[in-house]
């Protein structure tokens, strides 16, 4: 599995961000796949998944604020980013399970929000 994450970039707190992850391989199922994010300084956190049973799960710094979606058809999973906060700013990672696992990781995209 392949994954290329864009869409990061500058926004001013309080703005919005879509981050878009594109898979390829023979295995993808974007039901395995999820957004991930580290902060400098800091380990690498789950931001948003997809659950098996069809729900999404979110970290609770970002309830409320960031939606993950997916299109099986195009194999993309998006993460839209809204009422963003300084403390959102961290390189951006989307990853694919395998067994359960996160085991496939893109290259990260840098989301930078000022003040």
């Amino acid at each position: 599995v392949q994954l290329q994450a864009s869409g990061g970039g500058l926004v001013q707190a309080g703005g919005s961000l879509r981050l878009s992850c594109a898979a390829s391989g023979s295995i993808v199922n974007i039901n395995d796949m999820a957004w991930y994010r580290q902060a400098p300084g800091k380990q690498r956190e789950m931001v948003a998944r997809f659950a098996r049973d069809g729900r999404t799960n979110y970290a609770d710094s970002v309830k409320g604020r960031f939606t993950i979606s997916g299109d099986s058809t195009k194999r993309t999973v998006y993460l839209q980013m809204d009422s963003l906060k300084l403390e959102d700013t961290a390189v951006y990672y989307c990853s694919h399970d395998l067994l359960g696992l996160p085991i496939y990781w893109g290259q990260g995209t840098l989301v930078t929000v000022s003040s």
